[in-house]
């Protein structure tokens, strides 16, 4: 799968995708300090899921209508790096194929699909 991992999600959080096969964009590695709105416009234009942390691209997709591709947002209590990777391994091995074009808000208990 691609995806472009935001500055908030983590540089561990990609090199894992990464390592795991998947095609990678991360914008803590390679476009720091770069725009909500860019973000979320590169990962429509260039097809990739979006994954974050930030609670503003939830508003971007439901209150603006904004298009994308797919987007995890991950609302985590324990932010820590390796419980992210934890969460997002249980979710690609239970939920890969739902997650183009769907807004997915995963917590460490839930993962709901909107």
């Amino acid at each position: 799968m691609r995806f472009l991992v935001d500055e908030c999600a983590g540089p561990k959080v990609a090199k894992w995708l990464l390592d795991d096969g998947h095609a990678v964009f991360s914008i803590f590695d390679s476009a720091r300090g770069t725009s909500d709105d860019e973000i979320l416009n590169k990962a429509f234009n260039e097809n990739w899921i979006l994954i974050t942390t930030d609670k503003d691209f939830g508003e971007m997709v439901f209150r603006e209508r904004r298009q994308h591709r797919g987007v995890v947002f991950l609302r985590l209590v324990d932010e820590r790096a390796v419980n992210k990777i934890v969460v997002l391994q249980e979710l690609l091995k239970n939920h890969a194929e739902r997650l183009p074009e769907r807004f997915v808000t995963v917590t460490e208990s839930r993962v709901r699909f909107t």
